[in-house]
């Protein structure tokens, strides 16, 4: 797990006067879980944006899987998943029918595409629901099934975007089941966004904690702890220390509404 798969080099966005991502820089290795964590409006979703290439950098360079997100993007697209904080399935399709698009998509080749449309339905316990439209799942299927199609050609890197923002804790642990096995199976490489510390705390090799678009703390869970001093320390208290505690951290107007309207949909 020593080879690095995202380089990230000063990454910076700014939108008019206002900087959302202010040079970060850091690293993630082949293989690993990482975690990006902050309040809203700290720059996460700006931050994971710019790696997909859905938003240019103002200035700075990341790569990823070696491709370059400024003038490589049809290479980190073939090399990256992305699961966003918004539903990203069709719920008027089935569940096959929204895998069937996606293998067409990414252009995998004809005869494999049954066999990959099989395999992911197995993998993510969905089976048995392929052939029923998806806007009758519940929302950790839901969650699961846009997983299962933003893996169909085994990317290298796999962004998540707030994976379980609205689900309950009995589904939020499935579909971490799901992304733990599946990491086993394939060593892919998992970059989320949480406000689950939790889920942070169980999962991550490392985390980055983001404070107004800069990266305030780096490491381990155990290194975050201890670089607070003293002992007995939690991530929450980790977290509190270098997000902020600030009653208007919240975000914006915007987030809230995005973040609300996802989690009313998976509700």
């Amino acid at each position: 797990m020593s080879d690095v798969v995202l380089e990230i080099k000063n990454l910076t966005r700014r939108f008019g006067a206002f900087t959302a991502v202010d040079a970060l820089t850091l690293s993630v290795n082949a293989g690993e879980v990482f975690g990006l964590l902050g309040s809203n409006g700290a720059g996460k979703t700006t931050t994971i944006k710019m790696l997909t290439t859905l938003l240019p950098p103002s200035s700075g360079e990341a790569r990823v899987a070696g491709f370059s997100i400024t003038t490589q993007a049809v290479g980190v697209r073939r090399a990256i998943g992305y699961v966003p904080q918004a539903v990203s399935v069709d719920g008027s399709l089935t569940g096959y029918e929204n895998l069937l698009i996606f293998a067409k998509l990414y252009d995998l080749p004809h005869r494999e595409q049954q066999a990959r449309i099989k395999e992911a339905l197995e993998f993510m316990n969905l089976t048995a629901d392929g052939g029923r439209l998806v806007s009758e799942y519940s929302g950790g299927m839901v969650r699961r099934l846009e997983i299962a199609q933003s893996t169909l050609h085994r990317p290298k890197v796999l962004f998540l975007d707030e994976p379980t923002v609205g689900l309950d804790p009995i589904a939020r642990d499935a579909v971490w089941k799901h992304l733990v096995d599946m990491r086993a199976n394939y060593g892919t490489t998992l970059f989320f966004t949480t406000h689950y510390l939790e889920e942070a705390e169980s999962h991550c090799d490392r985390m980055a904690i983001m404070h107004l678009g800069k990266v305030a703390a780096l490491g381990t869970c155990e290194e975050l702890e201890a670089s607070l001093g003293g002992g007995g320390h939690t991530l929450n208290d980790v977290f509190v220390h270098y997000a902020g505690s600030a009653l208007d951290s919240g975000g914006n107007f915007r987030d809230v509404s995005a973040e609300r309207a996802t989690a009313q949909r998976l509700g």
